[in-house]
């Protein structure tokens, strides 16, 4: 309480006043109006499209310029104007003063770099370190965002991690240099509970002994419950409330507020029926990656990211995958679509596919089709949406002629709530959830049998993630779909699946109907991942 009063007496660090953001003739941000405090942290929450990233790539001339144009505003950072500061003078700011943790690691991150390369050049350029005390920094970094291994992972490149590990390396590279604001957008998105609970811990402490500000952008409400003090809700490019956040919680005033706190998945999956046709099964699955050392690459290990797995999905179910990062679930789901290179047999349909060539697999994989979880990774930015949905039906040989495939593809993009008028528009040009929302769209126009989805709704709003949840419930039923529901949001598969397998390095620690585990969890793996994600509240109180 004291902290947070000395934050509210203190003079802004950062002022924002009558921000706009045009993108060409394009509104995005609409005099977009806060202050941020040493020590504070605020919250801009709001539905995918609403103007948060926007507003915060602002602050630091992010932006695509010339095609992003400020028309007003004024952006003062210890007084100090930044909109139209000089381009050397950001580079000061930028990642020492001010630095910030981007949605998509991926993305952010360069393919062909070491992450000890990537986090030692912020600590290179700003503080000057190199040699032993440059990389001892690393590995303490990397420590401290709860990397496993750190110190003997320093090589390693960003394709070798899991989504929820590469968006650890950005948050440590972000916080190198103890910035004065720390701009963190959706920097838990990729994490699984337990470490999104230690992230937050981390954030507090560092702002506790740092006095570090910081400007949090989440669709998450339960964490802007447990971390912000004050809360700007954006719609539409505007600020429509701001206030603390025991009244934007208890006595929100604008409507779309409180949708937006009433919003979240609800309901439950098909009833369970194991008489089901089983659609695709895996009998002692194993995927092993080599661990080689030496001038002649002898393999001394390995990492066994799923070993001995069994699983079966059934018609008209939904088989939930739920564990930490680097578990082994995408893995899992990659090996079934023989993605990966596996050991144990697969079976679609009761067809042996784990011996099948690529050729022979093709005429199967129109039935079986994937969601990845990085849909700015997984979708070409040098095709159109309608291109990138229609590539699919112009390979399997769907839809005959343009005009009709035009039509699927309005249909496919209406049904996960899309304007089929955007298929002409390119997939920068969409919010991340949207991009998200267009990957669905890209499986469900092949009308699949089955669907592996891979965190499908981490990067969604809670509003988007209610309709998405409702929309494959709906697909389910009508078209008796089977699903893998791969995710750390226990909240959503409780609403989804009827099965449960809980992984933990690359074995099934536990595994029944959903409605017993989350009832009755037996192994206390399960029962710490139940606690972080059913009652994170509980979880932030004991910060």
């Amino acid at each position: 309480m004291k902290a947070h009063l000395e934050a509210t007496e203190s003079p802004p660090l950062l002022e924002v006043r009558d921000l706009s953001v045009s993108f060409g003739a394009t509104p995005a941000v609409k005099q977009v109006s806060f202050t941020l405090r040493r020590g504070e942290t605020l919250a801009l929450v709001g539905e995918s499209g609403s103007g948060k990233s926007v507003s915060a790539l602002s602050l630091l001339q992010l932006l695509p310029y010339p095609h992003a144009r400020h028309p007003g505003g004024s952006i003062r950072l210890r007084s100090e104007e930044l909109l139209g500061a000089a381009p050397a003078r950001l580079r000061e700011i930028r990642g020492n003063q001010i630095a910030m943790v981007f949605q998509e690691p991926m993305t952010s991150l360069n393919p062909l770099h070491s992450i000890e390369k990537q986090i030692g050049e912020t600590l290179l350029l700003h503080k000057g370190l190199n040699g032993a005390r440059l990389k001892a920094r690393v590995v303490e970094l990397l420590d401290l965002v709860g990397l496993p291994d750190a110190a003997h992972r320093l090589n390693a490149l960003p394709h070798e991690l899991s989504g929820g590990q590469r968006q650890r390396v950005m948050i440590a590279m972000a916080l190198a240099n103890d910035p004065d604001i720390l701009i963190a957008d959706e920097p838990t998105t990729a994490l699984d509970v337990t470490i999104q609970a230690q992230i937050l811990k981390l954030l507090k402490d560092l702002q506790a002994r740092l006095g570090m500000a910081i400007l949090f952008i989440t669709h998450d409400l339960s964490i802007v419950r447990k971390m912000a003090d004050r809360v700007c809700v954006m719609q539409a490019g505007r600020v429509v409330e701001t206030g603390s956040v025991t009244d934007i919680f208890h006595n929100p005033q604008h409507l779309y507020t409180r949708q937006l706190l009433a919003a979240e998945p609800k309901g439950e999956p098909p009833s369970a029926n194991d008489d089901a046709s089983v659609v695709m099964a895996g009998d002692h699955l194993k995927v092993w990656f080599p661990l080689k050392r030496g001038w002649f690459g002898k393999v001394t290990d390995h990492v066994k990211a799923v070993d001995r797995v069994s699983v079966r999905v059934r018609e008209g179910q939904t088989l939930g995958v739920v564990g930490e990062s680097g578990s082994g679930k995408t893995t899992l789901g990659l090996a079934l679509l023989r993605l990966l290179s596996s050991q144990g047999a697969i079976r679609f349909e009761s067809q042996r596919i784990d011996g099948q060539s690529s050729k022979a697999l093709r005429p199967l994989r129109r039935a079986m089709q994937m969601v990845f979880q990085d849909p700015y990774g997984s979708l070409s930015p040098r095709l159109s949406v309608g291109e990138i949905i229609e590539e699919g039906l112009q390979v399997h040989g769907l839809a005959g002629d343009r005009k009709t495939r035009r039509a699927w593809i309005s249909q496919a993009l209406e049904e996960v709530g899309l304007d089929p008028a955007t298929q002409d528009r390119y997939p920068h040009e969409f919010s991340g959830g949207q991009r998200q929302r267009i990957a669905i769209a890209r499986a469900l126009a092949l009308q699949p049998r089955l669907l592996i989805l891979d965190e499908p709704t981490s990067a969604l709003d809670v509003s988007v993630q209610a309709q998405i949840v409702d929309l494959l419930r709906d697909l389910q039923l009508r078209h008796r779909l089977a699903y893998v529901f791969i995710s750390h949001d226990l909240r959503v598969v409780r609403a989804l699946a009827n099965h449960l397998l809980v992984m933990k390095d690359g074995q099934v620690v536990e595994e029944g109907s959903a409605r017993q585990v989350f009832a009755r969890p037996t192994h206390p793996y399960t029962q710490a991942l139940l606690a972080a994600a059913l009652n994170l509240e509980a979880v932030g109180n004991g910060m």
